[in-house]
């Protein structure tokens, strides 16, 4: 049976493609030729990377008239070029490396690179990457150096409690957080020299004074004045990195000024409080209008399962493949807070969870929420509803198990009419 498909075989007129290295490009323009003939004019030239000479690529490709600019994403020097391009009203195109692979045989070099991209992009035969506004781009620099921050810090914390350990000092056990008000404490009173563990032991605080026989026991160690300096350094960098974190999150704040309403939106959803919904807002910006249906966003994210076939068998265990590490980051954490919460995705994730693990449920609602977070930012007036935990109890088990009794009588030979029965 025919089926009728919609193909846009339309060749962009005057079209570049930019091979970008760290200290320069090569690029590729080619316009119509003379004539009617169809011929294509090619000019290939290198630029290097300085401000300047960018200044002067972008006045000529201005001059030969060219109405979009493709290049590949190489580590982070696309950037500068990518963003000046913009500035200079050019439609630029970032383009996944993978989608323009050279066919096999062929000879490499960038200028073979830049013509080969120029072709596949006047044909119109790749799409554009995700690459977001200034603002969210902004946005996105703040969160993620915030969440770097926030590694390194937890690093750090990890080789105190490993220099404890070095020490035969077992804070660690007693305490849940070494780096609490109780333990702050003890840290900086064994820096500053003490050295008995019953005076230490009596530094805990509300809870912790129920331990203090444990707590003696903990620091009956072998704490040196050789630890004590490691120590010393150690908590100055965790400080000195709380000060930091600290002022990243006051200007998250400031420039979420404009996306109040939005981050408002997210946090009625289980799972995601306004950090989680800085970050998603970062991540995939406002306007999704980029993303034509939840699908494709579910798919740009990687929260999808890949499909391989072949000869009519799927092949793989259908892995998402990797994604935006970021954004996986905070939705795999409002993933397991949602699960623990008396809600729809609560429930989702208990059910999920206890048929085929954690790992899987955790892709399962990281789709789910992508699913509401799409809807939410795509109409103005959508606010987020809970189905409630019972929906599955209420509405769609009653229905399964009917049809599985019905199918089960009907395999016995029965004939099944269903009545209501009286109120």
């Amino acid at each position: 049976m025919l089926t009728e498909t919609q193909d846009n075989e339309e060749i962009i007129q005057r079209v570049a493609a930019l091979d970008i290295g760290k200290a320069e490009l090569v690029c590729c323009v080619r316009v119509p030729g003379q004539g009617r003939s169809g011929r294509r004019m090619q000019e290939v030239t290198t630029y290097p990377t300085m401000t300047r000479s960018l200044l002067g690529m972008a006045e000529r490709l201005a001059a030969l008239g060219v109405s979009r600019v493709v290049m590949e994403v190489t580590s982070d020097y696309w950037k500068p070029v990518f963003y000046l391009l913009e500035a200079h009203g050019f439609d630029t195109w970032l383009v996944n490396a993978k989608d323009v692979k050279h066919l096999p045989g062929r000879p490499k070099t960038d200028k073979l690179d830049a013509v080969w991209l120029c072709k596949v992009a006047e044909r119109q035969m790749i799409r554009p990457s995700f690459v977001p506004p200034p603002p969210i781009r902004m946005l996105r620099d703040l969160t993620r150096y915030r969440a770097d921050l926030v590694a390194v810090r937890t690093a750090e914390k990890q080789r105190v409690e490993k220099l404890l350990e070095d020490a035969q000092i077992k804070l660690s056990v007693v305490a849940s957080d070494i780096f609490g008000l109780s333990g702050r404490d003890m840290l900086a009173a064994l820096v500053a020299g003490q050295r008995d563990p019953k005076v230490l032991a009596q530094m805990a605080r509300r809870s912790m004074r129920a331990k203090i026989a444990l707590l003696e026991e903990a620091f009956a160690g072998h704490f040196t004045d050789h630890h004590a300096f490691l120590l010393q350094r150690m908590l100055a960098r965790v400080d000195a990195i709380n000060v930091d974190i600290a002022a990243l999150e006051a200007k998250i704040e400031e420039q979420m000024g404009p996306f109040v309403a939005a981050v408002e939106k997210l946090d009625e959803i289980p799972g995601i409080n306004p950090a989680a919904a800085h970050v998603i807002l970062a991540e995939i910006g406002i306007q999704m209008q980029r993303f034509p249906t939840a699908g494709h966003l579910v798919s740009w994210a990687k929260f999808a399962p890949g499909v391989k076939e072949s000869a009519g068998k799927k092949k793989g265990k259908n892995a998402t493949g990797h994604g935006n590490s970021y954004l996986a980051r905070v939705l795999g954490n409002a993933a397991v807070a949602a699960g623990k919460t008396d809600t729809f995705l609560g429930e989702r994730y208990r059910r999920i969870a206890r048929r085929r693990g954690r790992k899987k449920a955790v892709v399962a609602i990281g789709r789910s929420l992508l699913v509401i977070i799409w809807h939410l930012l795509s109409q103005d007036d959508a606010r987020f509803h809970d189905l409630g935990a019972d929906f599955y109890t209420t509405r769609i088990d009653p229905e399964r198990r009917k049809r599985g009794h019905i199918r089960q009588l009907e395999a016995l030979g029965y004939t099944v009419t269903l009545q209501p029965a009286a109120a």
